[in-house]
This record gives structure tokens, C-alpha cells and sequence, in this order.
């Protein structure tokens, strides 16, 4: 016989070669000889020899059973029934995902076997599978992965918010297997699960968290389960319309009196169930109530004061509220904040609002921040931009060790930044999150007067880097940061001492290299001949193919470059245009026509793109209104060199009745193979066969969203993509194309893979249809949230907000 692979031998103590197999496959031999009428691997003998050469039998026959002991007909039939077990020993040591590796020498193995690490690693390759392939796959292949994957640091917590191919039958097996093991459980945008399947939490007796975020649960489901949950502390629910505190049981109501944090989506006028939590200590609320019902008629933000009793807030620490656009939004986070108006929690020590647009101050919370302002010391602020402006309340307000701050949109100016919340560069090395988009004068000294073109004040930007040294998350978007002239008073140059940072969103005009304003770069302008010679065909300059050529046009010496090169950590950039807005808003209809881009960043193209490829280990890219893109070259650097990119949105770059960077963003695709997400917008784009062919290389690829206005598309290449990219669940494609192109495609792609995909979500629509709000209220809130509607993300909740 041959002899076994390097990896099978040992010699023994004599110098003789014994051979054998791996734990896993000897463990599988024996597994499988306990049905059989024995066999030559036992327990009591774990090595057989064997030699090395063929020797003995007759010819045509096997030859080495006569060096292994045996004899006669009998001993052949052993001998054979041994080597078929070897093999099918072997190949269940490959699909427990061990690996014979053969090495040269003979002296010893060089082979590594996955099953020979310790439990410790083992464990810690197990953690980045999902539960449920862990339980219902991984678990089913060995002894040993059979006992780990079982292990309470494994089964502890339960992760399915981003598990698009979990099923009610999965989710059902699972709770069945290890439902008394789950301490954590988290479902939160799970909405292609059916109601029903909330019916199996009942078996987690010992739930400490529950997520059920996105999750459509019923007054009287939520009864039930909460009922069996006696040890929850945590909750996080959606209220729909047609909920009724009145139907939770007594049971329920007293498991709801232990929750301590409470996150409530509301989708309708209502309290929830946070009258009945009388021991909170942190609570979350996201106000997605709409002005109108879809029959069109007005709704009120009138509810029942009596509801509510002001001791169940005693206790309380974190408040957050997060409004989208709408009048009764507004009216129905005043009635919470009433509640809180008569009696201020003394622990409180997180207070945060995020109002989009005007959100006028009232009485009750003019008395809300003035007690505040008395009776505690902040940890973590946020309030609307009409509470700040204009008022001393900055003056009053005490703070104990600041994590995070949001001004965001407000009027606040860089003098009152510095002497009211850094209070005259204060040492502030617990802050790690700061928000001031839209601050047009948070970097000047005065507001009165200043003008958008004017220069910052390159001291107050200074001051605030020394004194929050250890930033993390900074977000300095939607205003005109334009730095002086000055050297070493440039924003990038200031901004590259934050070594820690690792999320940054900024403008287009702050990034900009003063002195190279000086000699601009060629733009698409100024490409037209201004003689009567011969004509020149107007054209896209072409791109290098490698990086050597591409390294000429950089520019390495730029403010830019060296900032990007100082933040090698770096794991989100959002550069965006600072008049950018999106065609496509929450609850309005589409966008026509936007603001002309800053006069500065028409300097920023190409070869700033391609100093973020620097950045090893980014992971979100945001680049929105840069207008001197002439190539896209720099995004196939960023393709290249960022490997650990999941998510990439782009927007209006380069010109805008063409597409220039077409060629490049393809090329860039290829390269990406961890990316997620993938938004675009840009007028005019043209997905076609090649694009999509392009983005098929993105083995990863789950979500796509396209927004375009004039745009087309290829039906037989969308359906093309999404039967070659088998990850896809989400395909948002807001177009110029008809509304019965659109949902044709529509009904085609849900019709061909809605079977396969429990999650898919598409929504195929022309994008200046006045039906628009309409369709886009129906899209999921984790989608909607996520990728379709463009925002800024950085600095935009508190890190570690909810887990």
C-alpha cells in the first residue's frame, strides 16, 4: 500500500516509523467501527504499524495486510474494511475544516491540524460565526466543536439583527436547542421574520437583554412573552399603531417594573409601555411618527398626561430622544419631556435631543433646563440648535467627565465653545465624541459678521485639539472651514495631533492645500482650446493602470496627505461638499436642483482621493460634492489599498451631466471583496451590463442603492447581478426610468429570489414620482437609516449608546 501522508507518522522510541491518524479522524475510525463486527482500530490500539514498502501478498492483491498482523481471506477483508474507514475517516476530518498538509521532510510533520489549537483560540475562530451556523451546522461535524460550540461564552449572546439568511424554522431550532442558555438576544431589524416567530422567545427563561427593534410585536404577544421573562433588564421594542397598554397582563407589567433600560421606536401617537417601567435608569426614543395616515388624514399628538406618573423617572440616568421631520413628533416628545419638567432625576447624568429643523423651546422645558442646570452634572449633551441659540444656558450648565457633545446646526461660536463647554482649554481627556456639523462659526471667534468665505481662527481649533487629546469619533461637515494661509495653522495640520481619532467627517474647502491655490489644477473648464486651430475632441483624461504611474500624480507634500498619513487607524471618512444635499429626503419629494459647490473646493479631486488610500484599515468612505474629479484614478488606489472597506457611498462627483469615474469605479469594484454596502448617487448614471458586471466581483455585496435623476438601467443586468451575487438582500434603485420599467423589474427580482432570500427588500422607483414618500415609508428603518437616506454618521449618537 502507499504509505500514509507525513502527516500520519511518528517513530517510535526504536526509530521505527509507526504511522497513524489524526485525533478527528481516528476519533471518526472508531466512531464508525462500533457498528461493525469490529476492526483493527480500537481504543486499546491506537497505532498500527505499517510498512513502508509493499510487501507481501500475491499479486493483484492489497499488498501490507500480511506486515500488519493478519492473515488469510479474513485478514484481507479486516485489512480493506480498515482502509475504507481510514478514508471516510479522513474525509470527515475535512469537513470538520481540518488540513493534511504534506510536508518534504521525514523526520517529523510540519502539518498544522485546526483541531490541535487550544480551546482558547478555537473559541475565539468560533466567535466571528454566526449562532445560528454554529448551533445548527458547525455543532453537527465533531466531538469537540459539538462541546465548544456549546460553550457559554459562545451561546451567552445571541446576534441575528444582520443574519439575512435566518428563517422562522431556524430561530425556531435554535431556541429549542439553546434557549435556556441565552442571556443576550438581539433581533433588531429582523423584518423579514413573521410576527410569530416572537413566540419562541418564550423558551430564553434566563433573558437578561432582548432587542426586538424592527420586529412587528403585537399588545398581546408582548403580554405573553414578557410574562415568561422574569429576569429581563434590558428591553428595546417598536411601537405600531394599534397598541394597547391596556392588554398586557399583571405578569408582564411586573417583569416591565425590573426593565431598567427601555428603547422604544414609536410609529404612533403613545406612551408605550413606559408607564409600567418604574425602574428606569436609561431610556431610548425614536420618534417615527408620520403627519399624516396613508388614507391622508391628519394625526394628533395628543395623548394622556394622566398616564404617566413622575416617580417611574426617578431613577433615571440616560435620556435620549431622536426625531425625524414632523410637527407631531415634536408634540409628542414635549409630553415626555412634561413628565420629566416636575422632577428632575438627581442621577441623571446623559441628557440628549436630536431634532432635525426648528424645534421650538416651550415653558416646561425652559424649567427642564433650569433645574438641570441646578441639580446635575452632565456626562453627555445634545439639544436642539433653538434651545442654544441666543441663550446663556451653556453658562450654567455643570458637567462632571464629558464623553460627548452635539452642537450640531447650532449658531455657537468658537469663543463660547472654548470658555463655556471646554471652559478655557480645560483639560477635557475624557471626551471621545464631538459633534459640531453645521456650526458655521464653531472655529471663529465671533459669529457676528462672519461671512462663509472668511478664514477660521486657527487658536480655537488648536486649543480644542490639546485639550481633547484623546478624540475618537469627530464630525466637523455642512460648514466652510477655510484654513489661513498661515503655515502650520492648517486644519489638516492641526487635526493630525488627534492620534486616536477613528471616525472623521469634514468639508471639501477645509481639506484644501492653500498654498497650491496659488496654481490650481487643471479643471474640465479650462480642457476647451481657446483658438480658432485645429479642433481637439473634448475627452476624459485617461487614468493609470498601476500604482508606480499613478504615484507621480499625487501629491505627497499636500496638508491632506500628511493628515491621512498621520491617521493610519482611521475606520470611517466622510468628506462631504459643504452645500451637498441629497435628491432624495425623508418626507419630502425629490430634490431638482442643488447648491453650487465651495469656490475652495474646486481644487479637491483625484489625487486628494487617492491620499486616503492610505488609510489600511477603512472601513466606510463617504464622498459627496467634489467637483474636480476628473478620472476617479484615486478610487483604484483606495480599491487596492483598503481592503477592509465595507462600505462606500458616493455623490455627485466630477461633472454633473456625466459620469466620469465610471471607468475607474469599475475598476475600483473589482478589488473590493469585503464590501457591504454600496450608495451612489450621481445624475445621468448609467447602470448597465458592464457596471454590474463589474460589481459582481463584490463577493460580499448585500445592500446597493442608486439614486439618479435622468438615470437608466438595464433590466437584464440587474437580474444578472443579483443571480450571480448570492449575498444581495437589499436593491433600492431610484432612477429617471418609467414607473412600469421599474416595477416590472421590481416583480421580476422578488419573483426569482424572494424564495431564497427571506430578507430581500427591493424597491425599484422613478425618483421624481410624487408618490415617492409614499413608497419610501414602507422601506425598513434599518435600511432606510443605514445606506438609502445620505446623512452624515459621524459623532451622530453617543458610542456605546445601546449594545
Amino acid at each position: 500500500m502507499d504509505p500514509p501522508p507525513p502527516s500520519w507518522r511518528r517513530r517510535s522510541q526504536d526509530g521505527a516509523e509507526q504511522h497513524l491518524l489524526p485525533p478527528a479522524a481516528r476519533r471518526a475510525t472508531l466512531k464508525m467501527g462500533r457498528g461493525g463486527g469490529g476492526g483493527v482500530a480500537s481504543r486499546g490500539s491506537r497505532v498500527m504499524a505499517a510498512p513502508e514498502e509493499p510487501c507481501g501478498g500475491r499479486a493483484g492483491e492489497e499488498p501490507g495486510w500480511e506486515a500488519a498482523g493478519l492473515s488469510g481471506a479474513w485478514g484481507r477483508r479486516r485489512w480493506r474494511r480498515w482502509r475504507r474507514r481510514r478514508d471516510r475517516a479522513a474525509a470527515a476530518m475535512f469537513r470538520c475544516g481540518e488540513e493534511i498538509v504534506s510536508g518534504e521532510s521525514e523526520e517529523e510533520s510540519n502539518g498544522v491540524n485546526l483541531m490541535e489549537f487550544s480551546d482558547e483560540i478555537l473559541l475565539h475562530i468560533l466567535s466571528y460565526v454566526p449562532c445560528t451556523d454554529l448551533v445548527l451546522n458547525v455543532r453537527r461535524t465533531c466531538r469537540k466543536l459539538a462541546t465548544l460550540c456549546l460553550d457559554k461564552s459562545l451561546t451567552h449572546t445571541v446576534l441575528l439583527q444582520k443574519d439575512y439568511k435566518v428563517n422562522k424554522d431556524k430561530v425556531k431550532q435554535l431556541m429549542r436547542d439553546i434557549g435556556k442558555e441565552i442571556y443576550q438576544l438581539n433581533m433588531a431589524g429582523c423584518y423579514w421574520l413573521p410576527s410569530s416567530t416572537i413566540d419562541h422567545v418564550t423558551r430564553c427563561k434566563n433573558l437578561v437583554k432582548l432587542n426586538l427593534s424592527g420586529c412587528h410585536v403585537t399588545s398581546l404577544r408582548l403580554s405573553k412573552m414578557l410574562s415568561t421573562l422574569q429576569h429581563l433588564r434590558s428591553l428595546a421594542i417598536d411601537v405600531n399603531p394599534g397598541f394597547d397598554a391596556s392588554q398586557l397582563s399583571s405578569e408582564c407589567k411586573a417583569t416591565l417594573s425590573r426593565v431598567s433600560e427601555l428603547k422604544q421606536t414609536l410609529y404612533t401617537p403613545s406612551y408605550g409601555v413606559v408607564p409600567c417601567c418604574t425602574s428606569l435608569e436609561k431610556l431610548l426614543l425614536y420618534f417615527e411618527i408620520l403627519d399624516r395616515s396613508r388614507e391622508g388624514f391628519m394625526l394628533s399628538g395628543q395623548l394622556m398626561v394622566g398616564e404617566s406618573n413622575v416617580p417611574h423617572y426617578q431613577n433615571l440616568r440616560v435620556f435620549y430622544a431622536r426625531l425625524a421631520p414632523g410637527y407631531v413628533n415634536q408634540e409628542v416628545v414635549r409630553l415626555y419631556l412634561a413628565v420629566l419638567s416636575d422632577r428632575t432625576p438627581e442621577n441623571l447624568h446623559a441628557f440628549l435631543i436630536s431634532a432635525p429643523g426648528s424645534f421650538a423651546e416651550t415653558g416646561a422645558t425652559k424649567n427642564l433646563l433650569d433645574s438641570m442646570a441646578r441639580n446635575v452634572r452632565l456626562d453627555a449633551l445634545q439639544l436642539p440648535k433653538a434651545w442654544i441659540n441666543g441663550s446663556g444656558l451653556l453658562q450654567h450648565l455643570k458637567f462632571n467627565n464629558p464623553f460627548y457633545f452635539s452642537f450640531s446646526r447650532c449658531t455657537l461660536s468658537g469663543g463660547h465653545l472654548i470658555q463655556r463647554v471646554i471652559n478655557g482649554g480645560k483639560d477635557l481627556k475624557s471626551l471621545t465624541s464631538l459633534n459640531l456639523s453645521g456650526c458655521v462659526h464653531c472655529l471663529a471667534p465671533e459669529s457676528l459678521f462672519r461671512k462663509a468665505e472668511d478664514d477660521i481662527d486657527s487658536s480655537i481649533l488648536e486649543s480644542l485639539v490639546v485639550s481633547c487629546c484623546n478624540l475618537r469619533h469627530l464630525n466637523l461637515s455642512a460648514a466652510h472651514h477655510h484654513s489661513p494661509e498661515s503655515i502650520g495653522n492648517h486644519l489638516c495640520q492641526l487635526l493630525s495631533r488627534l492620534k486616536h481619532l477613528l471616525s472623521l467627517a469634514l468639508p471639501v474647502c477645509s481639506i484644501t492645500d492653500v498654498a497650491a491655490n496659488v496654481e490650481k489644477p487643471p479643471t474640465a473648464s479650462n480642457l476647451v482650446p481657446q483658438t480658432f486651430g485645429r479642433k481637439v475632441r473634448i475627452g476624459i483624461q485617461t487614468y493609470p493602470r498601476n500604482l508606480a504611474d499613478q504615484a507621480n500624480q499625487k501629491i505627497e507634500s499636500s496638508v491632506f496627505w500628511a493628515l491621512m498619513g498621520s491617521l493610519r487607524f482611521l475606520e470611517t471618512l466622510e468628506i462631504i461638499g459643504s452645500s451637498f444635499s441629497s435628491a432624495m429626503p425623508r418626507n419630502e419629494p425629490a430634490i431638482r436642483n442643488s447648491l453650487p459647490p465651495c469656490v475652495r473646493a474646486q481644487s479637491v479631486g483625484d489625487s486628494e482621493v487617492a491620499a486616503i488610500s492610505q488609510l489600511t484599515y477603512l472601513q466606510s468612505l463617504t464622498l459627496a460634492q467634489l467637483p474636480n474629479i476628473l478620472t476617479g484614478s484615486g478610487l483604484i488606489s483606495i480599491g487596492l489599498q483598503c481592503q477592509h472597506l465595507r462600505t462606500l457611498s458616493l455623490a455627485n462627483l466630477g461633472m454633473m451631466g456625466k459620469v466620469v469615474y465610471m471607468s475607474a469605479l469599475m475598476d475600483m469594484l473589482k478589488h473590493c471583496k469585503c464590501l457591504r454596502d454600496l450608495r451612489l448617487e450621481q445624475p445621468y448614471f448609467s447602470a448597465g451590463a458592464q457596471f454590474f458586471q463589474a460589481l459582481s466581483h463584490c463577493s460580499s455585496l448585500q445592500r446597493l442603492c442608486i439614486v439618479s435623476r435622468s438615470g437608466t438601467l438595464q433590466s437584464d443586468a440587474v437580474m444578472s447581478f443579483m443571480a450571480n451575487c448570492l449575498e444581495v438582500i437589499m436593491c433600492h434603485m431610484f432612477m429617471g426610468e418609467s414607473l412600469t420599467v421599474c416595477k416590472n423589474l421590481q416583480q421580476s427580482i422578488v419573483r426569482s429570489f424572494q424564495a431564497d432570500r427571506p430578507a430581500l427588500n427591493v424597491v425599484i422607483f422613478p425618483l421624481l414620482h410624487e408618490d415617492l414618500t409614499e413608497v419610501i415609508r414602507d422601506v425598513p428603518m434599518r435600511h432606510l437609516d443605514e445606506i438609502t437616506l445620505f446623512k452624515s454618521r459621524v459623532a451622530e449618537e453617543p458610542p456605546n449608546l445601546w449594545w
